[in-house]
């Protein structure tokens, strides 16, 4: 039995401890979308940040800061498997390198198509930049909706959690850091 099977035949498991019956016309096929959903989401195991970065990374002069702000992304908490959905602002300041700029939601995604915590996914996306970047300074800042709050538990709809990683001079500079915070909360131009 392959893995696609073995987690086909988990699936048919579940759905009968929850009381269904797997061979229903509706669920025929839920175990095998049910993999292929799991495998998109969790995708990201199998790809290295530092790889998707180094196939973009470009000398450059500029030494000013980079922010690409808004970057959606759905993720999965690792303790009830229930979705994350939120934004992320990523910027950096150049040391000599620049990035692609569509590498950075790709590196977000990289962490975010695992089973999460926020905290942890912030850490990861500010040191996978850091470490391959090496720029002067790097901020993360996440805001996102928990499911497993809203859903279940103490279902706080519409609550947000925000987490933040500083690296460089946006931990060591009070002016870098106001300069990211008033960039992020800019309301984007209404033609956009």
């Amino acid at each position: 039995m392959n893995k696609q099977e073995e987690f086909e035949n988990a699936i048919s498991k579940v759905l009968e401890l929850l009381g269904e019956d797997p061979k229903r016309e509706g669920l025929l096929k839920t175990p095998k979308r049910v993999a292929k959903a799991w495998e998109f989401l969790t995708e990201g195991y199998h790809q290295d940040p530092k790889e998707i970065l180094n196939q973009a990374l470009f000398t450059s002069s500029n030494d000013e800061m980079v922010v690409v702000r808004d970057i959606e992304f759905y993720s999965t908490c690792e303790h009830h498997m229930l979705p994350i959905i939120g934004r992320v602002h990523v910027a950096y300041i150049p040391d000599g390198k620049v990035v692609g700029l569509s590498k950075i939601p790709r590196i977000v995604n990289v962490f975010a198509r695992r089973l999460q915590i926020q905290e942890q996914m912030t850490e990861q996306i500010a040191d996978a930049i850091a470490d391959t970047i090496k720029p002067k300074g790097v901020a993360v800042v996440v805001h996102a909706r928990h499911m497993c709050m809203e859903m279940r538990g103490v279902q706080k709809i519409n609550s947000t959690t925000v987490s933040s990683a500083l690296r460089g001079l946006f931990k060591s500079d009070q002016r870098t850091r106001s300069e990211f915070y008033n960039i992020i909360n800019t309301p984007a131009p209404s033609n956009f």
